[in-house]
């Protein structure tokens, strides 16, 4: 399933870090919502990525924006990713991959002539009204946040 822009975004209710469940909807006419994708907590570009994103937190907070990473690790695990980075913000756990599969980045990767099925590293943009208003399928992890900043202030301004 592919998730263009204006549609409605997938409703999803997953366990953080902390084993608490965080639900869309709870943001729906309150925030907007950057829900980012990534393979495999404590590897070297979703690290990279998620401490820029944990960097920016105050300019996404000024964009009346809330940022979720998801991955298929369990919530132990994610829980050691926070904790040694000091994440301020929430690891969603999606081990049986089914909110991947509604966002459409559950897909057959390659990786050194192998080929298995895995999470496509993928960022939407989700607005108060629950619509998808951006879909950013080539991820740099570098500057991952400061695009999404980017794209953000554009469409608020």
């Amino acid at each position: 399933m592919k998730i263009n822009v204006g549609d409605t975004a997938p409703e999803f209710s997953l366990l953080n870090q902390d084993g608490n469940q965080v639900n869309l909807p709870d943001f729906q006419g309150k925030k907007n919502v950057v829900l980012y994708f990534y393979p495999k907590a404590m590897t070297p570009g979703c690290t990279t990525q998620s401490c820029g994103i944990n960097d920016s937190l105050a300019e996404f907070a000024k964009l009346d924006t809330v940022v979720l990473g998801v991955s298929p690790d369990p919530t132990a695990k994610l829980l050691k990713f926070k904790e040694k980075y000091d994440f301020k913000f929430d690891l969603l756990s999606d081990e049986g991959h089914k909110i991947a599969e509604d966002y459409g980045v559950w897909d057959l990767k390659k990786f050194m002539g192998r080929e298995y099925m895995g999470i496509l590293r993928t960022t939407f943009i989700i607005n108060k009204a629950g619509n998808i208003s951006f879909v950013m399928n080539k991820v740099k992890t570098k500057s991952h946040h400061d695009d999404v900043l980017d794209i953000l202030k554009s469409q608020l301004t």
